[in-house]
């Protein structure tokens, strides 16, 4: 077997910083493509890691797990992303307040749970998946079949009969009142086509009716400018026509009086012109009692269109507009209501008959999703026939939209007519339940594991987390659970949390968790190891507790102690490669522990490195 590149996917978990966290003072872990493991003693803070994550995709914050002594605990996750990588940020105070960030923007839990929560997916004893819900399930199942286009297909066809069917429901009037909104519509168009009004006729009006109503003041005014203009010898007129007379006399034996004669005579050309307007305003004057009555009247029809149909003569004229609109609308409402009714039934027929096709797209999909999630189930330690999925459908309520299929009145959304449910059935004899009944988070983490890994392809999710998911099995399962993992782990980046050294040598980076004392508090601490760190981890993992107070185990240049159940002279070289100090009852772990990496490397593709000293190396 061959081992392809692990993808490095956009939006895959880069990071992981916490800090006051639990048991957890400092901690920063840089994740890597591929198979993330996670192991340590019970209670070290593997869990905790889970934890923190969760806190960073904007899960709930809890204020016990604020480290005791400190104000705050913090989280910050960092996530791949072009250009720059997506950083989110958590913290918890122990006063309650929770604040969230997403790069320098301050955000809501919700708002941040929205955008990273996408980019992972945890899987664990206390955590609700994604693979629970059966929405996400009929998702899965279309995208493993391939249903993508005839998705857009069912999606476009409903799109079409809800729009058509909400233009139908406009159309849902009650004979009588559509007769009546008729009959009112048309008054109001003629009444308002009847009137003529036009924009700025009150102001007009006015201003007449204001004119009239001083007819005499204005007739008497105006005579007394015309006979100050006008009158013989002492009017402005004749004063004027002696002044020009005289200057222009003055101009021939003077000529600078030229110009003074020019300004008098346009004086006089402008007192023509001003005699003329006053004559002429005079004479417009209406003062007329018929006169004045009319105008009263046109005013009193406008100010009473005013009041029904708006403010000023444009809306008028804008709503009279608008009521010879739907009163045409309501005309020809019975022959519309017709062509909709039978484009409904058109438009129902064609999303019944891709309903139908994608239908049976998923039952031929369901049956080949389940044989190959089965056939994976079997490797993980679970009986034949295990896992199924079911592709049904539910009969429409009487008041419900429905298509016919196979004869039944079959409900529908933009989905298709199909529910689709990821059914178990663990032990023999007892019925198959739904994902969501499955009571053992341990069963549930691996049957989402194999779902996993036979719809790689399929889910997008870029990192997948499995806390866990060694719950209630033993070594003999345990192998075939790290080959899936790794095999996942080609598609997804994934990171385990595990106590069993079978699944831990699968990994393509491990890391150890460990808690130790300093000044006088429990602190968890990280360290990635090397090969040689992996084989001496392994070995304490086969081997049990870890040995009472006092007593020498096997222990590297860095720290870390095997456990075993006693030496072997043939572990010698093994011993003097991994930098032993010495000790009691280590060896033989120690080459199990060696045996069990070389055979899960050599299962991925990889050489073997022989041990150091052994012969023939």
């Amino acid at each position: 077997m061959t081992e392809p590149e692990a993808p490095d996917r956009p939006g895959r978990l880069l990071e992981l910083a916490v800090a006051d966290l639990a048991l957890i003072e400092r901690l920063r872990l840089a994740f890597q493509p591929g198979l993330n493991v996670l192991t340590g003693e019970t209670g070290a803070g593997k869990s905790l890691v889970i934890d923190a994550l969760g806190l960073a995709l904007g899960a709930r914050a809890d204020t016990s797990l604020v480290r005791h002594g400190s104000e705050v605990a913090r989280v910050e996750a960092v996530f791949d992303r072009l250009p720059e990588p997506l950083i989110a940020v958590r913290e918890v105070q122990a006063s309650g307040r929770s604040t969230a960030r997403l790069d320098d923007e301050t955000v809501t839990s919700g708002r941040l749970a929205e955008t990273v929560g996408p980019l992972v997916e945890v899987h664990g004893q206390h955590e609700q998946s994604r693979l629970l819900d059966e929405g996400h399930q009929l998702e899965l199942l279309d995208a493993f079949g391939g249903h993508g286009e005839l998705r857009r297909e069912v999606l476009s066809a409903v799109s079409a009969w809800r729009e058509n069917r909400s233009a139908l429901a406009e159309l849902s009037i009650d004979p009588r009142e559509a007769e009546r909104r008729t009959e009112l519509l048309r008054h109001e168009v003629e009444e308002i086509s009847a009137a003529r009004i036009r924009v700025g006729e009150i102001a007009d009006l006015r201003a007449r009716l204001d004119a009239s109503r001083h007819g005499e003041a204005i007739a008497r005014g105006a005579e007394v400018i015309r006979a100050a203009l006008d009158a013989e010898r002492t009017g402005a007129h004749d004063v004027l026509a002696t002044a020009v007379q005289e200057a222009r006399g003055l101009a021939r034996t003077d000529p600078r009086f030229e110009a003074v004669a020019t300004r008098l005579a346009g004086l006089d050309a402008e007192l023509e012109d001003v005699a003329r307007d006053v004559r002429r305003l005079a004479d417009a004057i209406d003062h007329d009692a018929g006169s004045i009555l009319e105008i009263e009247e046109r005013l009193s029809v406008l100010y009473g269109l005013l009041r029904r149909y708006g403010d000023d003569e444009g809306a008028v004229l804008v709503h009279g507009e608008r009521a010879a609109a739907e009163l045409d609308r309501l005309t020809g409402i019975d022959a519309e209501r017709a062509r909709r009714t039978a484009e409904d039934a058109r438009l129902l027929e064609a999303v019944a008959s891709l309903a139908e096709r994608l239908s049976a797209d998923r039952r031929d999909a369901a049956d080949r999703l389940a044989a190959a999630v089965d056939d994976v189930l079997q490797h993980l330690g679970f009986r034949t026939g295990a896992f199924g999925v079911v592709v049904g459908r539910r009969i429409a309520g009487p008041d419900e939209a429905a298509i016919e299929l196979d004869g039944d009145a079959v409900a529908f959304d933009a989905t298709g007519a199909d529910e689709v449910v990821f059914r178990f059935a663990p032990n023999p004899g007892e019925p198959a339940r739904p994902f969501a009944k499955i009571a053992s988070g341990g069963e549930l983490s691996r049957v989402a594991l194999a779902v996993k890994q036979v719809l790689a392809a399929a889910d997008a999710t870029p990192t997948l987390v499995f806390d866990e998911v060694d719950a209630g099995i033993g070594g003999r399962t345990a192998d075939p659970v790290g080959r899936s993992l790794w095999a996942l782990a080609r598609d997804h980046q994934v990171l385990v949390v595990t106590h069993l050294p079978q699944i831990a040598a699968h990994a393509d980076a491990h890391f150890r968790i460990a808690k130790r004392e300093r000044d006088r508090r429990t602190i968890t601490e990280v360290e990635r190891l090397d090969r040689s760190g992996r084989i001496v981890e392994l070995a304490a993992m086969l081997g049990g507790p870890a040995p009472a107070a006092g007593a020498t185990g096997l222990t590297t240049a860095s720290g870390l102690t095997a456990v075993g159940p006693g030496p072997e002279a043939d572990s010698a070289g093994a011993a003097g490669a991994l930098g032993w100090v010495g000790g009691v009852g280590g060896s033989a772990s120690l080459a199990q522990a060696r045996e069990l990496l070389d055979a899960a490397e050599a299962w991925h593709g990889r050489p073997v490195v022989p041990a150091a000293g052994a012969v023939g190396g």
